[in-house]
């Protein structure tokens, strides 16, 4: 290592360590610890242009450990992205750029959120998937067009987590080659050593996964980083190298859990920056700069090339790139097309979701995903799609095994990768599983869209451990997830219709068994999230609010209050978010809150409806799990059958 890069990476720490001491909060010990690798990284491998950080063959830089976010942001500032000195000292501020965690969509060069620790794994690893697909579907002998590496930054923490470690495991059976995780063990988490709570030998691990392992015991020294890089790039399977560090290094309490998340105090601060001989604050020299900017020139030049390269392609193999400029396209879809014939009589929710997603997916090239080893019983798979595997990454359905939390997860990662729409599928009561990727998801609103099924304990014999009753709160908690029940075709097709015009996070929650057709749904009242199914001339003595299963039960105990002449509205909610986003006039008359009577019929605990109603009002749910057995015994024994809900409206009227 030469002086000058010693000097830069002596400057980067600095920031670094003021950045959180100005902040008064945040992570020194792995801003100082990782500093050689991500220098190495960002300096001689990163292939990215910061006039462009969205251009298609970019290189990916996942930072899982987000809490090492100083470090990250300083790199940006130091190679010409949009972070400047100030951004630096704003960091952690209200309105920065610079957050306490990398946030997708407030930097260029960010390429998604993360924090939660193990989320940025499985991210990576999506999109080293999406990579993998395109550069199989596209790429031609003399012109590889997609071809870039997704580096992943990860400490212990994050491999710990185990949606990481199920991620990891999908990138070894799938072979993904261009996949290079950079390990930070530094021994060390925010409660003390990492012997106080695992002892395993992740060499060993990784290299039964399927990963090339590559160990450098000097991980703070950026020669040996380099290096180590330099020989992942090689091997053509996805690897990991293991770099031996130490956590705050140069400062007081380097090497212990005490750097994990200590500011330090000016005191410290000065006696860090005299032992590296800098006294400047919030500066980068100008030799440093111009070092940092060799490489940001060598990017631009990079994708120059790439892009004399791709106009070449598109000559010599005009067909293909015709397809791979036209596979991110937005068509135009004829959903009520789809919904205009009885094709889809006699059928479950299921059943129907699966012809829908696989004429859409005819239509939609960029619509890939897959199931959690239940594929054949949520349905949600591509019939002419083809399997992802180690040999053919041209398929179209990933098997994620038995992993709910890395498929979220990574396909996440998909989405964020470029525009891709994506779907993942289980069960409604594993969704829990789900939840920390679908909050992720949310948050950065990414298109993917989920498929849970056997909504409610219709599911019967498999007992409570399988029947979903406080799911659907779950997931409707979840700010910016569009939770979709539809109750027909009509719903179901207003949910994708929501999903593909808008790019949002769509859930859609369907039911295994057979559901009565009322007649009466409304694919444009559905696009409204809520509407008036069945109407009554005039005031409504009784107003019924339900979704998906429920809905035909809904309307037969309308039927029967109209035949003891008491009139009987329903109105069905196959997503109560979006309903919530009409204007006020429009829920006023959805809602009929001039009604006598407002009855809820939904088989979940979820106490949303009571939004919707008052104390007088009626509300029938579950409240308890049930036993093991037949479903609709179990259907009747929870209360949901027309004589019962009767007899509690009647007593509510009365």
């Amino acid at each position: 290592m030469n002086k000058l890069t010693k000097k830069a990476i002596d400057y980067l720490k600095v920031l670094s360590a003021e950045m959180v001491s100005n902040a008064g909060s945040g992570h020194t010990g792995v801003s100082l610890g990782a500093s050689s690798i991500l220098f190495a990284l960002f300096k001689d491998h990163y292939n990215f242009d910061v006039s462009d950080t969205d251009y298609l063959n970019r290189d990916r830089f996942v930072m899982s450990a987000g809490h090492g976010s100083a470090v990250y942001y300083s790199l940006l500032s130091m190679f010409g992205f949009d972070v400047s000195l100030q951004d630096l000292q704003n960091y952690r501020k209200f309105g920065a750029t610079t957050a306490g965690h990398p946030e997708f969509g407030t930097i260029g060069a960010i390429e998604t959120s993360t924090g939660p620790l193990g989320q940025g794994v499985a991210n990576a690893v999506g999109m080293a998937i999406a990579e993998s697909y395109l550069e199989e579907r596209f790429n031609a002998i003399g012109f590889p067009v997609i071809n870039n590496f997704t580096y992943c930054f990860a400490g212990d923490g994050d491999l710990m987590e185990g949606v990481a470690l199920e991620a990891c495991a999908l990138a070894g059976s799938y072979n993904l080659k261009r996949f290079i995780l950079l390990y930070d063990s530094n021994d060390v988490t925010m409660d003390g050593r990492t012997d106080l709570s695992t002892r395993e030998n992740i060499s060993k691990k990784f290299k039964a996964m399927g990963f090339k392992v590559i160990f450098v015991k000097r991980g703070n020294d950026y020669t040996a980083c380099t290096r180590a890089i330099a020989k992942a790039k090689k091997v053509g399977k996805p690897c990991i190298i293991i770099f031996k560090t130490t956590i705050g290094i140069g400062t007081e309490q380097q090497g212990t859990s005490a750097m994990h998340s200590h500011p330090l105090s000016p005191e410290e601060l000065k006696n860090f920056k005299a032992k590296l001989g800098i006294k400047e604050s919030f500066f980068i020299p100008s030799d440093v700069r111009d070092l940092c900017l060799q490489t940001t020139i060598a990017g631009k030049l990079a994708h120059e090339k790439w892009n004399q390269n791709f106009a070449v392609y598109g000559t010599t193999h005009p067909e293909l790139y015709k397809k791979l400029l036209s596979f991110f396209d937005n068509k135009k879809i004829d959903f009520e097309k789809i919904i205009s014939n009885d094709k889809f009589s006699n059928m479950s929710m299921r059943s129907i979701n699966h012809i829908f997603l696989n004429e859409l997916a005819e239509k939609l090239p960029q619509m890939i995903g897959g199931a959690a080893d239940v594929a054949s019983s949520t349905q949600a798979y591509l019939e002419n799609g083809g399997d992802f595997v180690a040999g053919n990454k041209r398929g179209r359905n990933l098997r994620f095994g038995v992993r709910e939390h890395a498929m979220a997860g990574i396909v996440n990662g998909i989405a964020l990768y470029e525009d891709f729409l994506p779907f993942d599928s289980t069960f409604l009561s594993f969704s829990n599983y789900s939840i920390p990727a679908l909050r992720m998801r949310a948050l950065m609103k990414l298109p993917v869209i989920d498929f849970f099924t056997h909504d409610s304990i219709i599911v019967g014999e498999d007992g409570p451990t399988h029947q979903p009753i406080e799911q659907l709160g779950q997931l409707r908690s979840i700010i910016g997830l569009n939770v979709f029940r539809p109750a027909d075709a009509n719903e179901l097709a207003a949910a994708y219709k929501h999903f593909i015009m808008n790019r949002v996070p769509v859930s859609i929650v369907l039911a295994r068994q057979k559901i009565e057709q009322t007649g009466l749904s409304s694919f444009k009242g559905a696009s409204m999230g809520g509407y008036v199914l069945k109407n009554v001339s005039g005031k409504a003595k009784v107003v019924i609010y339900s979704s998906g299963s429920e809905v035909p039960l809904a309307v037969s105990v309308a039927n029967e209050l109209d035949k003891m002449n008491i009139s009987a509205s329903v109105v069905s909610f196959p997503c109560i978010s979006l309903f919530e986003e009409q204007t006020d006039s429009y829920k006023t008359k959805v809602l009929q809150k001039d009604a006598d009577l407002r009855v809820v019929i939904e088989a979940s605990n979820d106490a949303i409806w009571f939004k919707y109603l008052n104390d007088k009002d009626l509300r029938i749910g579950i409240e308890k799990y049930l036993s093991s057995a037949n479903g609709e015994i179990l259907y009747q024994k929870a209360g949901f059958s027309l004589k019962q809900i009767l007899k509690q409206i009647l007593k509510k009227v009365k």
